[in-house]
């Protein structure tokens, strides 16, 4: 049986132009995941939860799992 956590991270616009488009950043996801890894977890996906009209996502989970002993 695993065992799962979810972690929220924030996308935000880094630039806007008319002709280069949007740019957008997700805050420091590297370091959770290998903090998370550090401690027995895998990392598995992620999911969109909040997203604008324009379809940009605003925020996802991070999933981690973990093996039940």
């Amino acid at each position: 049986m695993y065992r799962y956590e979810y972690e929220s991270v924030s996308c935000v616009l880094d630039g806007w132009g008319a002709f280069g488009g949007n740019s957008y950043g997700i805050e420091d996801y590297r370091n959770i995941i290998n903090a998370r890894a550090k401690n027995g977890w895998r990392y598995v996906g992620y999911l969109p939860t909040r997203q604008r009209g324009t379809g940009h996502v605003q925020e996802l989970d991070l999933i981690f799992e973990k093996e039940e002993p």
